[in-house]
């Protein structure tokens, strides 16, 4: 009898585990930085991200900055583990992911680490990072600041730099051209061919005219494509977590 309460017992725990896992919703990984508390700026997540496609440029390590409106009643430690596997950061053979994961709601954040990089960003390194370079940002509210100078200390322990300074200025904000941008060149045939339609109007008009129209628009839509066609996503290798990393409160 009392077994058989024991086993029952057991089971509800169980049940009530994976409904709370199955309840969990993750954002979508759309980058290198997925501001869903929209904690920084247009220009902050444009610097962030180009610092760290740099980093994964150089070493193959992927680093993802996150942060989260809440954690839906879990702890930042599930989530974060749960996250990684989910999105898979890290190259599949190196386990060479990480995540700095930052919660608004519960005011936590946590340096996840993949299974290939926990002997380099070990919990002692990665609570050092935190408590003495992030938490002292975002006690006064400067996000932005704490994130950067977070990713820049994680950056170079992966690249073997930890006594140096931040990486330059040019290695975290190279100028990169807008996905949806119009190349130059169409640019200056869409402009000589507006004048020169604006004057074939004057003088024909009609049907004539509205042909030239579409295929001006034609040109500008095809120049827009194309240029999309050429940015790059970003998406995980297949790397996996284990549990690894740090976190620190605020």
């Amino acid at each position: 009898m009392i077994r058989r309460a024991i086993l029952t017992v057991v089971a509800l725990l169980c049940l009530t585990a994976v409904g709370v896992a199955q309840t969990l919703t993750f954002p979508t990984l759309t980058g290198r930085v997925v501001d869903g508390a929209g904690l920084l700026s247009a220009g902050d997540r444009a610097t962030l991200d180009a610092s760290l496609a740099d980093l994964e440029a150089k070493t193959t390590d992927q680093l993802v900055v996150v942060t989260l409106k809440s954690l839906q009643g879990t702890t930042i430690e599930d989530y974060g583990y749960q996250l990684g596997r989910r999105w898979k950061i890290g190259q599949k053979d190196k386990d060479s992911g990480v995540l700095m994961i930052v919660a608004a709601a519960e005011r936590t954040v946590r340096i996840e680490v993949g299974y290939g990089l926990e002997g380099t960003l070990t919990d002692a390194a990665t609570k050092l990072i935190i408590e003495n370079v992030i938490l002292p940002a975002f006690k006064t509210g400067d996000f932005a600041g704490g994130i950067k100078s977070g990713t820049d200390q994680i950056s170079n322990l992966l690249r073997g730099d930890a006594g140096s300074g931040a990486p330059t200025q040019n290695q975290i904000s190279a100028p990169t051209q807008p996905s949806g941008s119009i190349p130059v060149w169409l640019v200056i045939v869409l402009g000589v061919g507006g004048v020169g339609l604006l004057i074939y109007c004057a003088v024909r008009g009609g049907a004539a005219c509205r042909g030239m129209m579409q295929i001006l628009i034609l040109l500008a839509l095809s120049g827009r494509g194309g240029s999309r066609g050429r940015s790059s996503g970003f998406s995980g290798g297949g790397g996996s977590f284990g549990g690894g990393g740090s976190s620190g409160s605020w």
